[in-house]
């Protein structure tokens, strides 16, 4: 009985054993695909990763997923709960990537591997509208700027105090850059600093936030990974990159996140704002009883309607279309509506004419693409659309991708282009700034009507600074 039990330790140890063998002799690559996750670490803001409606999103977070698939494993997304904790855990290999959009920099390169970068910003001083604008960092020492701790703003500060002793800072351990850029906007705080792409996509959002100046000079964005001596998922990832450069998916994406940021002014915002308030509810219930017929999100439906009319039931054009949703006669009669400038008849008559559009665009074009050539069609007509796609692939452009396309819509306008067409000329500028405005006024509607987690945040973490302990004045 002794014998045997000893066989059986015998045998269970050698188990263990070739199996810590097995493990040890895996590459971290081969290890992840073993395992079939990838764990990474992010943190929640609108450049990076945030929760819709429809799901998880940001670019972070799309181009996370994408390498997932392109390893063939599942994502574990983990979100520390400080910046700092995201930096300590990369640098002891405690998670595989690090997709947070991190800044490149001298010191980070001493405790983590950074991959290719994938995009380039700048650090940018942000102060809030109907304040005196400080033009340099001596016109500081009227206020103070508050950062988030462990941030490259931290380090691009002390580098800046060197030549400037009377810059002073605070930094919050609690807070992120998002939730900095709120309280300037509520004038809770005098100034933060963010990355040049963070300031333009939450502008939208904060329209009181103005930006400064530059506090740096062009910096780089990217992927972190702990410097292990394996370097078998790092050389993957840069296969990865090079693969999603050359063929523009790279692209694709920071047009999708960045390509309509700047199409509204400020006043247009504000305006906006101003309008949700008093005109929207005048048609909310028949905006979602058209968008629960038709299978349309309300707010894209919302969204055409504003950029039509400024939700108006009585607006009309001299070019004769009329209503909420800006209906031709032709397209009301087609449509079996009686009256033009009766809100209930125009929103579902829209909703039907966008989803009509919608279907007749190829379901192989993926989505967001395949929205966006339905609205251009809704507004310029699909026979000029697919001008505009004929160029784009005459000229080594994807006639898929609105990225491309948007960039060949306005040669419609020019004789030299034009005449080459099947449909001739059109204002093709015109429906690119349809287009790029309704993705904003979407944008817009989706933050205004969903619970914004990061204003939740501040306002429960925010104190006096003489008493929160998260401040550490520098």
């Amino acid at each position: 009985m002794i014998r045997l039990l000893k066989l059986l330790i015998g045998c269970l140890c050698s188990v263990l054993l070739s199996h810590c063998d097995t493990k040890l002799s895996q590459t971290k690559l081969e290890q992840i695909k073993r395992a079939g996750v990838l764990h990474v670490l992010t943190r929640t803001d609108p450049t990076t990763y945030y929760q819709s409606a429809e799901g998880d999103a940001g670019l972070e977070y799309d181009l996370i997923t994408l390498f997932a698939q392109h390893l063939g494993v599942k994502v574990k997304i983990e979100v520390p709960n400080t910046f700092e904790e995201i930096l300590s855990k990369i640098a002891k290999g405690k998670a595989d990537i690090a997709a947070a959009g991190l800044t490149i920099t001298e010191a980070r390169q001493q405790t983590m591997r950074f991959a290719p970068a994938y995009y380039e910003i700048t650090e940018q001083l942000i102060y809030r509208s109907g304040t005196r604008r400080p033009i340099d960092i001596d016109s500081l020492s009227n206020g103070i700027v508050e950062v988030t701790k462990g941030t490259s703003h931290v380090e691009s500060l002390s580098q800046l105090k060197q030549t400037n002793q009377q810059l002073n800072w605070a930094e919050n351990e609690q807070l992120d850059t998002a939730g900095l850029l709120y309280l300037v906007n509520e004038g809770l705080i005098d100034y933060t600093v963010a990355d040049s792409n963070q300031a333009t996509l939450i502008r939208r959002f904060y329209p009181k936030l103005n930006i400064a100046f530059d506090i740096s000079a062009a910096r780089q964005l990217a992927w972190a990974l702990s410097p292990s001596e394996d370097t078998s998922l790092y050389d993957e990832v840069v296969v990865f990159f090079n693969r999603i450069k050359a063929d523009k998916t790279l692209d694709q994406l920071l047009e999708k996140h960045y390509g309509h940021a700047n199409s509204l002014s400020y006043v247009d915002n504000c305006q906006f704002r101003q309008h949700q308030k008093t005109r929207l509810p005048t048609y909310q219930y028949n905006f979602n009883l058209a968008a629960l017929l038709y299978d349309i999100d309300w707010r894209l439906l919302a969204a055409i309607g504003y950029q039509e009319s400024h939700w108006l039931a009585n607006a009309e054009s001299s070019y004769g279309v009329q209503g909420i949703m800006m209906l031709t006669k032709d397209t009301a009669d087609f449509l079996n509506i009686k009256d033009r400038t009766d809100p209930a008849q125009s929103i579902d008559g829209g909703a039907r004419y966008f989803k009509q559009r919608l279907n007749i665009i190829s379901d192989k074009i993926p989505q967001p693409d395949r929205t966006w050539f339905a609205l251009a069609s809704y507004n310029v007509g699909m026979g000029h659309l697919e001008d505009a796609r004929r160029l784009t692939e005459q000229q080594g452009g994807n006639p898929d991708k609105w990225v491309d396309v948007k960039q060949r819509l306005p040669l419609l306008t020019e004789e030299k282009w034009h005449q080459q067409t099947k449909h001739g000329y059109a204002r093709g500028d015109e429906p690119v700034r349809y287009v790029e405005n309704i993705r904003s006024y979407y944008d817009l509607l989706v933050w205004l009507t969903e619970e914004n987690q990061i204003q939740n945040d501040a306002m429960a973490i925010r104190k006096p600074p003489e008493s929160e302990t998260a401040y550490v004045v520098k």
